[in-house]
């Protein structure tokens, strides 16, 4: 028989669509930085942008780990709140005699277990994941506000300070890490047995069961590797603004979630890209940033900023349907 006529493998059809998507996404970023340039002279220079990627960081590497579990089907709303409870910990335990390498590992972990417990909650206990994040996010805020009592720690010894606000050149050090995190993300997720589970978990989840994945385990891999992402991007943010306080990572979770989706990973789940996420977060902190410097009032920022993710979330919404 000819195989002139023989349909692709959806497979192959999902990754034709793919390119297209970040291609549509590449050509937004370069209107936007156009459309920037026009309105104001001081956005389109080397220095400006790298200095704009310095307040990227914290949200991408976060959204890295969201875009796992968005492919997964999931949701975490509480990664802002483990921001704040992971910089409280490295902040007060510093404080409170610990050494600052100490307290750094014990951030880490506080933010890779806040991570597990939204996995094993919403797996072993078959709690959907919505309800369980919205109660967390509740929950590990709260922790944060009752060991602070409203108090900041801002007395970390300058080494640390520099972790988060080093420049090597005229590269912020803070994107260098973002960098070498992006692309073992993008190696775990492409090119791993791993990243072949998470996408067949996202495309059905029942059917991967059945086929001898370890659904359970992997999801909660998934919720626990996003909260140290989370616990990485605190100490960058903590060492950054040189201050460790409850109210850090406030509506942080939205900017994540925004990231992942207008670069591609739906909601539905089984569909979503690295890269994709990159360059949507790329897209809004760009956006911001050079609204900013055209002196735009804050509530139209707001708004252009989400009629642009509204325009990404149907190109994606568009591509999906292709495919189907």
């Amino acid at each position: 028989m000819s195989t002139a006529n023989v349909p692709a493998p959806r497979f192959a059809a999902a990754r034709g669509i793919a390119l297209p998507r970040e291609a549509v996404l590449l050509a937004l970023l370069v209107i936007e930085c156009i459309v920037l340039s026009m309105l104001s002279p001081y956005f389109l220079n080397s220095t400006q942008l790298l200095e704009t990627s310095r307040y990227f960081v914290e949200t991408g590497l976060v959204a890295l780990g969201m875009t796992l579990i968005i492919i997964i089907g999931g949701i975490d709303l509480s990664v802002g709140s483990v921001l704040a409870l992971s910089s409280v910990t490295l902040g007060f335990g510093y404080d409170a005699g610990l050494p600052l390498g100490l307290a750094i590992v014990a951030s880490l972990a506080c933010a890779t277990l806040a991570g597990g417990l939204n996995g094993v909650l919403s797996t072993r206990w078959d709690v959907h994941p919505l309800a369980v994040t919205v109660a967390t996010m509740a929950l590990y805020r709260g922790i944060a506000e009752a060991v602070t009592n409203q108090d900041a720690v801002s007395t970390f010894p300058h080494s640390f300070d520099y972790f988060g606000q080093f420049y090597l050149g005229q590269i912020p050090g803070q994107l260098i890490a973002f960098a070498v995190v992006a692309c073992l993300m993008w190696l775990l997720l492409e090119r791993s047995r791993f990243g072949r589970y998470v996408y067949a978990i996202g495309t059905n989840e029942d059917a991967a069961r059945f086929s001898g994945v370890p659904v359970l385990r992997i999801k909660t891999i998934i919720y626990s590797l996003t909260g140290l992402l989370v616990g990485i991007a605190a100490l960058i943010y903590t060492s950054r603004v040189s201050t460790a306080r409850a109210d850090a990572g406030l509506g942080f979770e939205l900017g994540v979630i925004a990231s992942v989706v207008l670069g591609g990973a739906s909601i539905y789940g089984g569909v979503g890209t690295i890269q994709g996420t990159v360059l949507g977060g790329v897209i809004i902190a760009i956006l911001q940033q050079g609204l900013v410097l055209t002196d735009l009032d804050s509530n139209w920022i707001l708004v252009i900023t989400g009629l642009v993710m509204m325009i990404g979330v149907f190109f994606n919404e568009f591509f999906r349907r292709q495919n189907e």
